[in-house]
């Protein structure tokens, strides 16, 4: 056979598959219109023809037992009825008739056969429970296995966004020599470089206090004194009263002790400053990049407002036009 006459072959059987599963809903209506309907004999034959033909669901195929079952107890024919009740039980081991649309007697007819066969019913339900977790876990493991495939493309997409950035930082030499920490804040010390930063200011400021504190206590007077002429002239003299000795000479030495403290501050600061200079300073950090926009956010919306220009040309020359679509 050739391998075009397979093909179509397999074409043409496909959609007669898919007729047949289809006509098998509609035959379990039919069949089921037709017990309404009083044909217990046709139901019940076929309904059996169908049943042994297969390829029906669960649910299908129950309901042609019980049809068959109802059909052969009505027809006196309880061997059927017994075997179709008891494979309807198999497979439904719960089920039950409704009692406002089913004789009483057929109702207490299939709780009897449940009841011989509460044994086996049993391990139905026990075989049914097992096969609902061996398929809620087998469920549940899929789903792991899909979150895990899907943040495994998350991170092989973050990965694939993440660049290496190398930052070259060039620092002055002279940055070193000015006070207030300002070598260490270039240097990215920023704790040292406030510590230097307030003891100096506060040394400073000091000092600054210390030297108005004590130019407040100088008096100026003037004092008249003979000129080599002959005559008198009147000469500024600066002092401090015997009274304000002590505390000037207090406020002297804070001046002069703040300002001892602030070099000295100040040196040690240029000097750790030198100590970890470095010309030049590289970084290197990794940054991940936004992610692409999706087709959906490229594309414009069609329902947004559009305006356009257009340009056409007249007897006298060229015409402009402005349209707006919303």
């Amino acid at each position: 056979m050739s391998p075009r006459l397979l093909l179509l072959l397999l074409g043409l059987l496909t959609p007669m598959t898919v007729l047949a599963d289809e006509l098998a809903d509609v035959e379990v209506n039919a069949l089921r219109s037709s017990y309404e309907y009083g044909r217990y004999a046709e139901v019940l034959e076929r309904a059996g023809t169908r049943i042994d033909r297969g390829s029906l669901s669960d649910k299908d195929l129950a309901e042609l037992h019980k049809l068959a079952g109802l059909s052969a107890f009505h027809l006196n024919r309880m061997d059927d009825a017994v075997r179709h009740f008891r494979a309807l039980l198999r497979l439904e081991p719960d089920f039950n008739l409704d009692p406002f649309a089913t004789p009483p007697p057929v109702v207490t007819y299939l709780d009897d056969i449940r009841l011989q066969m509460s044994a086996e019913l049993e391990l139905v339900r026990q075989e049914r429970r097992l096969r609902m977790e061996r398929e809620r876990t087998a469920a549940e493991r899929r789903e792991r296995e899909r979150l895990a495939a899907e943040e495994q493309r998350r991170r092989v997409e973050t990965l694939s966004r993440q660049v290496t950035v190398r930052e070259v930082e060039s620092r002055s030499f002279l940055v070193n020599f000015v006070p207030f920490g300002a070598g260490q804040f270039q240097q990215g010390r920023t704790g040292l470089g406030t510590l230097f930063a307030a003891s100096e200011g506060a040394l400073a400021v000091t000092s600054i206090i210390s030297f108005f504190a004590y130019d407040s206590l100088v008096k100026t007077r003037k004092v008249t004194v003979d000129d080599i002429n002959g005559g008198t002239l009147d000469v500024p003299v600066r002092y401090i009263p015997t009274g304000d000795r002590r505390q000037a000479d207090n406020w002297t030495a804070l001046k002069w002790g703040s300002a001892a403290g602030f070099y000295i501050v100040y040196a040690v600061g240029v000097l750790d400053s030198l100590l970890h200079h470095q010309d030049r300073v590289v970084r290197t950090h990794i940054e991940t990049l936004p992610a692409p926009p999706t087709l959906q956010e490229s594309t414009p919306d069609p329902a947004a407002p559009r305006a356009s220009l257009h340009l056409f040309p007249t007897s006298g020359g060229a015409g402009a036009g402005f349209s707006l679509a919303f």
